[in-house]
């Protein structure tokens, strides 16, 4: 068999079924090149490996960086600019500066507080649904939770939610270039504007908050502001979407598991556990060799690109025991489902509430709650970082009186 055809057996197999092919390349070639996103790209698959690399910092973001010195500033312009300048896309000293700017909105006890609003929101899309006849959960749970819930974090007018949950799929789903560049080119206009609505009219929410720094201190760009707000709206409900969704799906199928949801303190081992077991981010994004390297004994060049994955690593059995089965009285303690290191996800407590609330509420009231859909006929998501189905059709059941 020809290298080209192995590769095109992995990724062929990696649409199919993700978990399963990066099992067989962990096992076989842990770091390898393959096709992804557009170009080569060397994917990196024990747990050793990337959780190290996740925190190595001769792996940078800012694909720039990668460059020599006298070519960088003549690096051809790609994303529309707020895309170049997410927190996901830099390196310190710019990121360190812009993180601290936001984490305070995160930390673990602020997001505790918003547990009663994100128990109301909950209650009120379940309250919506019918009892006795299909409904996709995708688009009418899973989706818009933390969608409103993140949209009223930073300030997002109602109306507006739903055409920014499109454009997110978009550009973390592959899709044609010229499809990507009119969607970052819409999101970026419209929170522009937004950006300047809140400017003359700020309120309490983050986006205001982080105008005002911007205003106080001249710590912020409005190029910055566009690029975190759009950074958190998207990343802010679609690791929470995907997770609920293939949390259903995989809960639907484990009385054992599902019954733990009635017990509120063993909910959040749970739901860790269902995070190593799910990786709802199956790969981290890009980063890019500041210099030669070598990763397991494989030479790294200059310049290469580097997808270090983590639903690879949460499954390596050199890590975790029987780590194909899920065990909610597993140790999950090491997990990389948020990665590791300088750029571990800003928003994990708010995935884990979410989660927390979003399949308890949901399976607390719909006990006997059932997927319809043949599992062969399900479409999934193409996407690197996502493997979830568009579509969910469920039926609910009688509600839990």
């Amino acid at each position: 068999m020809t290298g080209s055809t192995q590769e095109d057996s992995f990724t062929e197999h990696y649409w199919r079924d993700p978990h399963a092919a990066l099992a067989g390349t962990r096992e076989t070639c842990p770091v390898r090149e393959v096709d992804f996103e557009g170009g080569r790209t060397w994917l990196v698959t024990r747990y050793a490996d990337v959780r190290a690399w996740l925190a190595d910092q001769r792996l940078a973001k800012d694909w720039r960086s990668s460059l020599p010195a006298e070519e960088r500033a003549a690096a051809p312009p790609g994303l529309p600019a707020p895309m170049s300048h997410m927190l996901t896309s830099l390196d310190p000293p710019e990121h360190t500066r812009l993180r601290g700017l936001v984490t305070q909105a995160f930390t673990a006890r602020r997001i505790a507080a918003l547990r009663p609003r994100v128990e109301a929101v909950a209650e009120e899309l379940l309250a919506e649904l019918p009892e006795d006849e299909p409904v996709d959960l995708v688009a009418r749970y899973a989706i818009v939770l933390p969608m409103v819930v993140i949209s009223e974090l930073l300030g997002v007018p109602e109306i507006d939610r739903e055409e920014f949950a499109r454009l997110s799929t978009v550009l973390i789903d592959e899709c044609p270039e010229p499809e990507l560049l009119a969607a970052s080119t819409q999101m970026a206009t419209y929170l522009e504007g937004l950006v300047a609505a809140k400017r003359a009219a700020p309120d309490d929410a983050l986006l205001s908050a982080l105008i005002t720094a911007s205003d106080e201190g001249d710590r912020l760009s409005d190029l910055e502001i566009v690029a975190m707000a759009m950074l958190l709206l998207m990343a802010g409900h679609e690791t929470t979407a995907v997770f609920i969704t293939n949390s259903v799906r995989a809960l639907v199928a484990d009385d054992s598991a599902r019954e733990r949801l009635a017990d509120p303190e063993a909910v959040p081992s749970l739901v860790e556990e269902l995070l190593r077991w799910l990786s709802p981010a199956l790969n981290a994004s890009l980063r890019f060799a500041t210099e030669d390297l070598e990763i397991g004994g494989v030479a790294i060049p200059r310049g290469a690109s580097v997808m270090l994955s983590t639903g690879a690593a949460n499954r390596d059995p050199e890590r975790f025991a029987d780590p194909d089965v899920l065990d909610p009285d597993r140790n999950t303690t090491g997990h990389l489902a948020f990665g590791y290191g300088i750029h571990r996800c800003l928003g994990a407590a708010l995935v884990r509430l979410e989660g927390e609330v979003g399949l308890a509420a949901l399976f607390n009231r719909f006990p006997e709650l059932r997927v319809v859909a043949d599992p062969d006929e399900l479409t999934f998501r193409r996407s690197v970082h996502v493997h979830a189905p568009r579509t969910l059709p469920v039926v609910l059941g009688p509600r839990k009186r």
